[in-house]
């Protein structure tokens, strides 16, 4: 029943001779997107803060957007989840990145409840 694993990357872009290898080119692209995520967080550009998209800066959006690509490519080569039938993968992926899309949609909106609440000031009711 068991079977070897696939030893490639990127869809096959990247091919390497041993799971050895493997997993030094996952830790080496692992590496560099998280180099890339604490670099934009220590200069944090003013063309991504100044930015918004969706009421949220730029700069948030690259980070949200990388974090869930690294979560995605851990589960794609360390659990395995190339070698699953299709149905389970996209049970697998789809449902966090639902969850992931819904929660950041109450984040934003919550967050605007409260920013507005401290621009405009809070009033309370007299019974």
């Amino acid at each position: 029943m068991a079977h070897e694993h696939k030893l490639e990357i990127f869809r096959g872009l990247l091919k390497f001779k041993s799971n050895t290898q493997k997993i030094w080119g996952v830790l080496a692209f692992l590496t560099l997107v998280t180099a890339v995520e604490v670099v934009l967080g220590i200069l944090k550009p003013e063309s991504l803060t100044d930015s918004y998209f969706l009421r949220m800066k730029l700069l948030n959006w690259i980070f949200i957007i990388l974090t869930l690509v690294k979560a995605y490519y851990i589960a794609w080569d360390f659990m395995h989840l190339r070698d699953e039938k299709s149905a389970l993968r996209r049970a697998i992926v789809w449902t966090p990145i639902f969850l992931v899309i819904y929660l950041t949609i109450i984040l934003l909106v919550e967050a605007d409840y409260i920013y507005n609440i401290y621009k405009d000031g809070f009033v309370t009711w007299n019974f």
